[in-house]
C-alpha cells in the first residue's frame, strides 16, 4: 500500500470537499502458475500520515464488497449471468442491487435473501410486501 498527501493538482481540478489522500493498493494474484497485478487507487478524507487507519478503511471497503457479490452470486447467480450486449450487464447488476434492498428491507419472513427472491416469486402477495404495495 503506498499513499500520498501531495495532491494539490487533484485538488485543482476538482471539488472534493474533505480530499485529503490518495491511497494506492497493489494486490498480486497467482492462478495456474500466473501471476497478474492490479493496482487500485482510493480518494480518502483520512489523512495521510496514519497508514494503519488507512488500511484499515481499504479492507473495510472490500470486506463489504466481497460480502455484497458473495449475497448477490449466491441469491441471484450473479456469476452466470452472460448478458454481454451493450448496457445490458450493468442494467441488470442495477436491477440486482435494487431487489436486494427490497428484499433486506423486508422483515415479517425470518428466511434468507435466496429464499425471499423465490417466494416473492411463487407469492404476488408476499413480492406486493417486499416492493412496498402491500394490499
Amino acid at each position: 500500500m503506498r499513499v500520498t498527501d501531495d495532491i494539490a493538482w487533484l485538488k485543482e481540478r476538482h471539488t472534493w470537499p474533505g480530499l485529503q489522500s490518495i491511497i494506492a493498493v497493489t494486490a498480486k494474484r497467482e492462478s495456474d502458475n500466473k501471476v497478474s497485478e492490479e493496482t487500485r487507487y482510493f480518494l480518502s478524507s483520512l489523512s495521510a500520515d496514519n497508514p494503519g487507519k488507512l488500511e484499515h478503511a481499504v479492507r473495510a471497503h472490500w470486506a463489504i464488497e466481497n460480502t455484497l457479490h458473495w449475497v448477490l452470486d449466491l441469491a441471484f447467480d450473479e456469476d452466470g449471468n452472460r448478458a454481454r450486449k451493450g448496457h445490458s450487464a450493468a442494467n441488470l447488476a442495477v436491477i440486482r442491487h435494487i431487489a436486494l434492498n427490497l428484499i433486506k428491507r423486508e422483515e415479517t419472513s425470518k428466511v434468507g435473501v435466496k429464499t425471499k427472491r423465490l417466494k416473492a416469486g411463487w407469492d404476488n402477495a408476499y413480492l406486493l410486501r417486499v416492493i412496498g404495495m402491500e394490499i
